[in-house]
């Protein structure tokens, strides 16, 4: 699950019911640090740790930030702006065969032109 997504929105429901039903999820050191530079003090803090220890961590290889960086190369030349680190997180839901969860547009923009699951409300 990417950020930002406000507590009542769809993306959240989703989670908790993977969480609740078992399902395999997923997240990066990426998305751990974003959410840690976005809250402030230390209950907050503890509290993200805690919660995400519990989640498997996909670390990206070598390959990753090559085929990341040609995600981002093909999507510029098609007029679609990413970010580096959505590119590497799209990567690695191609990678690893992975839908992704999130609120961000871009992924969706991004599996227009190299397949990989987003989903949608």
């Amino acid at each position: 699950m990417r950020r930002d997504a406000p507590p009542g929105s769809p993306e959240v429901a989703q989670l908790a019911q993977a969480l609740e039903s078992g399902a395999p999820v997923f997240t990066t050191g990426l998305v751990l640090q974003e959410l840690l530079q976005g809250f402030a003090g230390p209950r907050a803090r503890e509290r993200i740790l805690e919660r995400f220890a519990a989640l498997p961590l996909l670390v990206p290889d070598l390959q990753d930030h090559v085929e990341a960086a040609e995600l981002r190369n093909l999507c510029r030349r098609r007029g679609v702006q990413v970010g580096t680190i959505d590119a590497l997180l799209a990567q690695l839901c191609i990678r690893h065969a992975l839908a992704m969860l999130t609120t961000d547009r871009d992924f969706g923009r991004m599996a227009r032109f190299r397949a990989f699951e987003v989903w949608k409300a």
